[in-house]
């Protein structure tokens, strides 16, 4: 008997309106199923929509398109057997941890003799038994994100929604508070028939999942699936292991299909989402890559371990380093470019030099910034009109990131200067007489 389905999306879509009124697709065309006794994990870059997916599949916000339904039910609000556990711990800091965790109850109408039994019980699941009466302020990470689960599973969800719940923990309270949590599902001591997490840390995922889905960006979209057969719990050392998470990082680099069908890279819009990443990390990952043991050349999960950055911090840095053309990445492995190995051994002011050569070739808001300055007479202009072309294709608080990264990389580059208390880009030897 096959198992029983508990969501299942077709065709869903879902568009934000951009600051001049127009739509902006964030997720489009998705496929979806969940099914009873099923760990997913939901992996993708910024702008793949990971978070708005779980948060439709909660009720929280309605899809645009497409049908979204909760064991054959269409979900047109919050659904009663769905539960989230947010990134952020969200707890109130005025209520007790037995306060926190009653909530959801108290909102269902449950009678206080019955919500303080059912807290006491979950609490010492948890491993929180005798922190009932405590604050938050009181508490480590670690045990805030327990009481978040708490609160989660009190309500006996049959579907539970991880939104990056483990990223705001440090690498071992992390791996701890996951490893308790599949002990819970393994022994059934949970109710929960499914569990579809947000992740952006591969190693995670491959530990946690049954199935991993890969989501393309800009909008939002399945990119491909891998399943896991193995049993939990997982060696991370195991072969069969490591091989799995070399195959997640190759798909999670590997080029987008509209940049395949049409030989255009996306890079080349002037809208496009600059990775989030400083040219101090950028240059730490060039330095790390260019020494022994890796000379130039390193496997995506070695150089991740080696650097002890996370894979949400480290993607963007990767991205960077391709489209600036100091690196490429194929199939799970990252190389130097011979424009690599030369910035690796330039000193400081042909570093940058040469990022801000790049800049302008592959940037194209770089070039734009730099193009319309010099066409100014003064050679100065205002930030808002750039803040208003980017707000044509992202969101307005995804715009003013953009620009700042742009900036950055711009100063550095001394491509162009800017000035903080006034908000103008200048050129930049006008920047210094």
């Amino acid at each position: 008997m096959s198992p029983k389905l508990l969501i299942d999306l077709n065709a869903v879509a879902k568009s934000f309106r951009a600051a001049d009124g127009t739509a902006r697709l964030i997720l489009d065309k998705v496929d979806f199923q969940l099914k009873e006794g099923e760990i997913v994990a939901l992996l993708g870059k910024s702008g793949s929509g990971k978070s708005t997916l779980l948060r439709i599949i909660a009720g929280l916000i309605p899809a645009d398109k497409g049908k979204v339904a909760y064991r054959d039910k269409p979900i047109y609000g919050p659904v009663a057997g769905v539960a989230m556990v947010f990134q952020s711990f969200a707890l109130f800091p005025w209520l007790t941890v037995q306060q926190n965790v009653e909530l959801g109850l108290e909102a269902q109408g449950v009678p206080a003799d019955e919500r303080e039994a059912r807290a006491d019980a979950v609490l010492e699941m948890i491993g929180l038994a005798g922190f009932g009466g405590a604050l938050p302020r009181e508490l480590s990470g670690g045990m805030k994100q327990r009481v978040g689960i708490a609160r989660a599973l009190v309500t006996n969800p049959d579907i539970l929604l991880m939104d990056e719940a483990f990223s705001a923990l440090d690498v071992l309270t992390g791996e701890t508070l996951r490893n308790d949590m599949l002990e819970l599902w393994e022994e059934s001591r949970i109710p929960t028939k499914g569990i579809l997490i947000v992740s952006h840390n591969i190693e995670e995922a491959v530990m946690m999942a049954d199935r991993i889905i890969i989501l393309s960006s800009d909008p939002g979209s399945i990119r491909c699936e891998v399943k896991i057969d193995l049993p939990r719990p997982r060696n991370v050392e195991s072969a069969e292991v490591r091989a799995l998470i070399d195959e997640v990082y190759g798909l999670m680099t590997m080029r987008h299909a509209q940049e395949i069908v049409t030989g255009v890279p996306l890079s080349e819009h002037l809208g496009y989402r600059l990775p989030e990443t400083d040219v101090s990390r950028i240059e730490g990952v060039l330095d790390l890559l260019a020494d022994a043991p890796f000379n130039g050349r390193a496997d995506l999960p070695q150089l991740a371990e080696e650097a002890e950055i996370s894979d949400e911090e480290l993607f963007p840095t990767y991205e960077a380093l391709g489209l600036l053309g100091l690196a490429v990445i194929e199939k799970g492995d990252i190389s130097l470019t011979p424009l690599g190995h030369r910035y690796v051994e330039a000193d400081q002011a042909q570093k940058q030099e040469l990022f801000g050569q790049q800049l302008l070739t592959h940037v194209p808001l770089a070039a734009h910034i730099r193009r319309n300055l010099e066409q100014e007479t003064n050679g100065s202009l205002p930030e808002e009109p750039f803040l208003e072309l980017l707000a044509e294709f992202l969101k307005a608080d995804e715009a003013k990131r953009v620009l700042e990264i742009a900036i950055e990389w711009g100063r550095y580059g001394e491509v162009y200067e800017y000035n903080y208390h006034t908000g103008r880009l200048t050129l930049p030897e006008l920047e210094e007489s």
